[in-house]
C-alpha cells in the first residue's frame, strides 16, 4: 500500500495540516473498521501501522493473531520509539 493513497482515501486530502478533526475522527474510525475486516497480512500490516502512529491502533493481540506478525509490529513500535528520541527538542 501507498502511504499517499491510503491517506487520501481515508482522509479524503493529502495534507495532514488541512484535516479537520472531525474528518480525521472518521479518517481513523474507518481506518479501524477496515483493519478489523481485513484479512490480508499486508493490508492489515499497513492500516495498523497508519493507526499505531497517532494512537489509535488496537492492541497487537486483537490486531494480529500470528505471532510472527506481532513481533515485526513489536519491532516497529521499537523503531518509531528510537527515532522519536533521535529528534532534537
Amino acid at each position: 500500500m501507498n502511504f499517499d493513497d491510503l491517506f487520501y482515501r481515508y482522509f479524503g486530502t493529502s495534507s495532514a495540516e488541512s484535516l479537520s478533526s472531525g474528518a480525521r475522527a472518521a479518517g481513523i474510525e474507518k481506518m479501524q473498521v477496515d483493519l478489523g475486516l481485513s484479512r490480508d497480512r499486508g493490508q492489515r500490516f499497513a492500516l495498523w501501522a497508519v493507526l499505531y502512529m497517532p494512537g489509535a491502533a488496537p492492541d497487537l493481540d486483537v490486531s494480529f493473531p500470528d505471532p510472527d506478525d506481532r513481533n515485526a509490529a513489536r519491532n516497529l513500535m521499537d523503531l518509531m520509539a528510537e527515532a522519536d528520541e533521535q529528534l532534537p527538542r
